[in-house]
């Protein structure tokens, strides 16, 4: 079974109010699911990382198929160019987002994931629609959660 996830995340400030929004495609059944979430105060790389996280705790089954399309550079190239794995070795010394980071990993590892650096707001059909949950999740405070590791550790991010 082949899964495909398109994620975004955002951020009304940066730091601000901010949501991630994910897609994820069933392609042999064309199943869809659509998974937002916001915080009241985070940043957009933090969204953008935590959509992927969320898509891959997602998964029902280890050892899925998973191709993740995102337009963040910042998370495809931290994993195709495997910095990700020597800031693990560093002990994260100087990086953001390491509880997301160590997050990722632990997911990672249990999943086959491809990435697929996808360009923003082009027309993307799927990408459009995963930046619309991530707005709309941004803009509802009503439903916001916290994002306690960032609010406490925010003046040495």
């Amino acid at each position: 079974m082949a899964i495909v996830a398109y994620t975004d995340g955002s951020s009304l400030g940066n730091p601000g109010p901010g949501g991630y929004g994910l897609i994820l495609l069933e392609t042999e059944k064309m199943v869809k699911k659509e998974i937002s979430q916001g915080f009241r105060l985070t940043t957009n790389n933090r969204m953008e990382l935590m959509a992927v996280c969320v898509a891959l705790e997602t998964l029902k089954f280890t050892k899925t198929e998973i191709t993740i399309f995102t337009d963040s550079k910042y998370v495809v190239d931290a994993v195709e160019k495997r910095w990700v794995f020597g800031w693990v070795k560093k002990g994260f010394k100087g990086k953001k987002n390491e509880d997301l980071w160590r997050r990722f990993l632990e997911v990672h590892k249990i999943h086959n994931v491809k990435f697929q650096w996808v360009k923003g707001h082009a027309g993307n059909v799927w990408n459009e629609r995963a930046d619309q949950l991530a707005v709309g999740a941004a803009n509802n405070p009503a439903n916001f959660k916290i994002d306690s590791y960032f609010e406490m550790n925010q003046n040495e991010e």
